[in-house]
């Protein structure tokens, strides 16, 4: 009988696709991540929000969409993201940093109501805090995962894409 090396064990023999030359599917749930990276990059990048959710260029979702990819599938609206370590968060100190863009950027939702523009957000007096705490999250996640945190922002259909693909 032969056992598989633990490295394709789940991959049918296939290499996996990688983010910066690091596996993209070398966290458990690797899909939840992306989508939780994908959110904290839109929300903790002021011109891109300015470029984007307030041109109203398609393709990216707004920011009802990003606070929903954030917390949709890790209800990190209802838990700890420590609670996550070692399948979609890498450590504890990456999992206090969501934790704190999760709790500033819903704060802000639920004062400006989940449907409310882009505008409403930008002009509260939390969102430059909210911004920090995505961008430091955001940071250390592109970083561990190789990845440029500087890059824009990609669309929700690449996003899709890179989710399928592995």
């Amino acid at each position: 009988m032969t056992v598989q090396g633990s490295e394709n064990s789940s991959r049918r023999g296939r290499r996996s696709s990688t983010m910066g030359g690091m596996p993209l599917n070398d966290m458990p749930w690797w899909r939840w991540r992306s989508n939780v990276r994908s959110a904290l990059h839109m929300l903790s990048d002021p011109a891109f929000q300015q470029n984007v959710w307030l041109a109203g260029v398609e393709g990216y979702g707004d920011v009802t969409d990003a606070v929903y990819r954030l917390v949709e599938d890790t209800w990190l609206d209802n838990w700890s993201a420590e609670k996550y370590v070692g399948t979609i968060f890498r450590d504890s100190q990456e999992a206090a940093l969501v934790d704190t863009a999760v709790l500033r950027v819903l704060r802000i939702m639920h004062q400006a109501g989940p449907d409310a523009p882009v505008s409403v957000y930008m002009e509260n007096p939390g969102w430059p805090d909210a911004v920090r705490a995505a961008r430091d999250a955001h940071v250390r996640m592109a970083t561990a995962d190789g990845e440029d945190p500087d890059a824009p922002p990609r669309t929700l259909q690449v996003l899709q894409i890179m989710t399928r693909s592995a």
